[in-house]
């Protein structure tokens, strides 16, 4: 896969992104991190997206454990992880409830527990995750800045922020926000409708769609529309001599979004990197789109 820039002044990364948001259980363990490491490098997707609570706050650990042990350069690699979201878990006793925390001491602590456990100087794009209503956004910004200034974090990027949030956070940043995650799929396009691709677009920058396969439901959901969208997907398939969900995450590309993998299965990791041989056909996307809003 050819790098491609996240936005106007975002890093070169690669045009999918594997990210370990569901792992969790006893598939978190060094075996599987070294081997979905190993299948995306394969695959020419250099880039993983981290956060502090995955695996039940593991993740990033055991990835930094196999990252050293691999020898891999850490220039070849690129590093996304965020902060914000607190959520009780065996590992953090003093969370009664889940909450968001966005102050200074939170972003500060949490980003060097990543950097230890990543073993790395820097991460190359830090996110909030979620907006914390109760946060001081003055001295949030401040921190994301002076980060940025000690070279800890290259980029400053958002998760699920609404249009207002993120125009909101944007005017007491100096430094630009490069990224926005959102849900995007062709089980859910809400996106289009609040905004969030738009001002995406206009803030040049490329959306960066959280669960493209609607988590397994494409595939595997019998209610109406997943079945709809199935069906339809079967039907390009044949035209594009490819799997359903190559064509599923083609629909995602043909946007100008970048599918974040979520997946522990090789063959989905394998038709997601498929999709980026498929040029979707304008007719064919919008035939997609009218089936996915019931309207086909």
């Amino acid at each position: 896969m050819e790098k491609i820039y996240l936005s106007d002044s975002g890093p070169k990364v690669s045009p999918a992104v594997y990210g370990f948001y569901r792992w969790k259980g006893n598939y978190v363990n060094e075996d599987k991190m070294e081997q979905i490491l190993n299948l995306c490098l394969e695959l020419d997707i250099n880039t993983f997206d981290h956060g502090d609570t995955y695996g039940d706050y593991t993740c990033e650990e055991i990835f930094g454990n196999v990252l050293k042990r691999s020898g891999i350069k850490r220039e070849s690699i690129v590093l996304f992880t965020k902060c914000g979201i607190n959520i009780p878990n065996a590992a953090r006793p003093y969370y009664r409830v889940k909450h968001f925390d966005t102050s200074r001491e939170h972003i500060t602590n949490s980003l060097e527990n990543s950097l230890r456990n990543l073993k790395t100087d820097y991460i190359d794009v830090f996110l909030l995750n979620q907006l914390d209503p109760l946060s001081n956004l003055e001295e949030t910004a401040l921190t994301l800045e002076k980060l940025k200034d000690s070279g800890k974090i290259k980029n400053v990027g958002v998760v699920n922020f609404s249009v207002f949030q993120h125009q909101l956070l944007s005017s007491y940043l100096r430094i630009p926000i490069v990224t926005n995650h959102i849900e995007l799929n062709l089980l859910n396009t809400s996106a289009f409708d609040n905004g969030q691709v738009d001002y995406i677009k206009q803030k040049y920058m490329r959306p960066l769609a959280t669960s493209p396969l609607a988590e397994g439901k494409i595939a595997n959901s019998n209610e109406k529309i997943p079945l709809r969208i199935r069906g339809k997907l079967e039907e390009f398939a044949g035209k594009y001599n490819s799997h359903f969900e190559s064509v599923a995450i083609a629909w995602l590309v043909k946007l100008g979004a970048l599918p974040l993998i979520g997946t522990t299965d090789e063959l989905r990791i394998r038709n997601i990197a498929e999709s980026f041989k498929i040029n979707l056909d304008r007719q064919d996307w919008y035939e997609l789109y009218a089936v996915s809003r019931g309207e086909l």
